[in-house]
């Protein structure tokens, strides 16, 4: 007999050895239509997996991410069936699963087209139409590697001839079509249904860029139409938004060649930036932080110190004065430590806190780079929070707090909490761990905040808690951050005077709430579409005349706004051009300002103006005081 135990604790026996398939139809013929693969002992397995002693089973549908990965890996199968089958010169190579979808690289002799995408997309509909079996079956690897020469796939022979001779190969193969692969896969090409093609780019073989050059088709594949015409639809939602896109339209920054990864920043870009850092620096000031300015050159000696040298020294700019060897800051912390050393601190000193929006570089790869995401050179709302092991909690409940207003005030207000606990290779005691997670936890906790555990993802020095935001159309950003370091101040020497009059290590929280700057504010961009609130817009008021009649009068308006709410006033655009009023405004609405005036004869005469609200929202007339009011109570509130 063979005993099966299901998730519910159930157990179900077999006169003998039973495939996943079996027990499934065994339940119902619901649940054996929608298998799609097992959960064996902890492991995903086909339906046609042979069970022979005692199993803990669970039966995966599309309703589980496990099934929707065996879909998506089966999907990337079905998309080489279908090239093979329409351009029988191509040869396959790999096809992993990707986020939200798959690629696969293939070798052809020219260039796939648009045309060719739709034509590969539509064979693939009808290959899933078949409804063929997908079978699996074992060959010894020199036997894999010679049945695959002999199709002549010779990327796929040079696989696996890459696996040890000892192993068996495992292929699976649907119709016509074989592949190598480990599985698992759907039982049929019939459980295939929800796809589309998205994009075709260069890869080169096994990564290697002395290599061939290969043409990656990417894809994507869902449990269901709703799911995937989600999917599509939140794809269109997030090209709107690019930050890149709208960074041009709007006028806010660009990206040129002669400074790769770096951001030169028009006019109304560099307003968004002085907003977003005078308000972090508010919050500096308002919660306890000294702001300090390190240099940007630092000895290699000191970074050796740290060990970036050895760990980081491919990520950073070096260079070299009078036969020393300096690097560009990649990080603050270092610099932070410098500062503290200065003058022997007290206990009474603790929590000594310090911020800085500090430059830094890191030589990313060119094809990592990202419009302003992702950059070379970026600013960090960069703090080091100096205390003892007792103070840590208190520092984490306040940090928390203070992120969760920023958050909201920039329109975030769904978070993700993650606790990233001790690694395996780490410096520093248990008994030290246990108390600096232990206090992020409670943090936590204290918070209210439900928290996700990351087992072994702290730093090798201390744990962390991740904060990651969701943004308008549920994409997830990680921002914020707070970690414990036992051991920078350790390796550089940084100590206080306690209680007792004996000298003592502090440790050093490393926090963020914005992260890179250059990365937020490309965030904030795609949040709100490039219609930025109130107080963070470039622009936050158009001021327009209808004729040359009201010239005089709409700059009255203008200088009147610009004087008034904040010591600096409002941000203001004057357009007299002698251009037809639905123009102007058509033209100024493009640039997304919460607010158009227009003043004619009449308003000059009232002395009041029309108020158009963003979204071409009429508000009607009002005197200035009343809209003077109105946007006040915007930028104070922060819509």
């Amino acid at each position: 007999m063979v005993q099966i135990t299901l998730p519910d604790g159930s157990l179900r026996e077999f006169p003998g050895p039973v495939t996943v398939a079996e027990v499934a139809a065994s339940i119902g013929a619901g649940l054996a239509k929608a298998a799609l693969a097992g959960l064996v002992n902890g492991q995903v397995v086909d339906t046609s997996y042979q069970m022979t002693a005692h199993a803990a089973l669970a039966i995966i549908t599309a309703k589980d991410e496990a099934g929707l990965e065996v879909i998506r890996h089966s999907t990337a199968h079905l998309l080489a069936y279908a090239v093979k089958d329409l351009f029988p010169a191509a040869q396959v190579t790999i096809g992993p699963v990707i986020e939200n979808g798959f690629y696969y690289d293939f070798a052809y002799s020219r260039p796939f087209t648009p045309e060719d995408l739709v034509a590969i997309e539509k064979r693939m509909s009808e290959l899933a139409n078949k409804d063929e079996p997908i079978v699996r079956r074992v060959l010894p690897r020199d036997d894999a590697v010679a049945y695959f020469k002999g199709m002549g796939e010779h990327y796929k022979a040079e696989i696996i001839a890459s696996i040890p001779a000892d192993q068996d190969v495992s292929l699976y193969r649907e119709g016509a079509f074989e592949d190598l692969c480990r599985g698992p896969h759907v039982p049929s090409t019939g459980k295939l249904r929800h796809f589309k093609l998205m994009k075709v780019a260069g890869a080169y073989w096994r990564g290697d860029s002395k290599n061939e050059m290969l043409q990656r088709v990417y894809g994507t594949a869902w449990a269901s139409k709703d799911d995937l015409q989600q999917y599509l639809t939140r794809l269109e939602e997030a090209e709107k938004r690019d930050h890149r896109k709208l960074g041009r339209e709007l006028d806010l920054f660009h990206i040129d060649e002669h400074s790769p990864g770096t951001v030169f920043w028009h006019p109304k870009g560099w307003t968004v930036w002085q907003e977003v850092e005078q308000y972090m620096r508010r919050v500096y000031r308002d919660n306890g932080y000294l702001e300090v300015k390190g240099p940007q050159i630092l000895d290699k000696g000191l970074w050796e110190k740290t060990g970036h040298w050895d760990k980081y020294r491919e990520n950073m700019f070096v260079t070299e004065s009078e036969k020393r060897d300096y690097a560009l800051k990649p990080m603050n912390c270092p610099g932070h430590i410098l500062i503290f050393n200065q003058g022997l601190k007290s206990y009474r000193d603790l929590p000594l806190r310090y911020g800085e929006f500090g430059q830094c570089h890191r030589n990313e790869p060119t094809g990592g780079l990202h419009g302003i995401m992702r950059v070379r050179g970026f600013t960090q709302d960069d703090g080091h929070i100096f205390c003892t092991e007792a103070q840590i909690l208190a520092e984490c409940v306040n940090y928390t707090a203070l992120l969760q207003k920023v958050y909201a005030d920039f329109g975030f207000s769904d978070i993700i909490y993650k606790v990233a606990t001790r690694p395996e290779q780490r410096i520093g005691s248990d008994e030290s761990w246990e108390r600096a997670e232990l206090a992020l936890i409670e943090s936590l906790k204290a918070s209210g905040c439900n928290y996700i555990i990351s087992p072994g993802d702290g730093a090798f020095y201390g744990p962390k808690i991740e904060y990651t935001l969701k943004d308008a159309i549920g994409r997830q950003w990680q921002c914020g951050t707070i970690q414990v370091d036992f051991s920078m101040p350790e390796r550089l020497d940084a100590e206080y005077v306690g209680e007792d009059g004996a000298r003592h290590r502090p440790v050093m929280l490393h926090r963020a709430i914005v992260g890179s700057l250059e990365r937020f504010i490309g965030i904030l961009i795609e949040q709100h579409a490039g219609a930025l609130p109130v107080w963070l817009a470039p622009v936050q008021v158009d001021v327009l005349n209808i004729t040359d009649a009201q010239s005089d009068y709409c700059r009255e308006i203008a200088e009147k706004l610009q004087k008034s709410v904040t010591n600096q006033g409002l941000r203001v655009s004057l357009d007299l051009r002698n251009e037809k009023i639905t123009y102007k405004i058509r033209e100024h609405s493009l640039q997304k300002p919460p607010y158009i005036l227009v003043a004619g004869d009449k308003e000059k005469v009232a002395g009041t103006v029309a108020v158009r609200a963003r979204g071409n929202i009429d508000l009607g007339v009002m005197s200035i005081e009343a809209f003077i009011e109105r946007i006040t109570s915007d930028i104070a509130s922060k819509v």
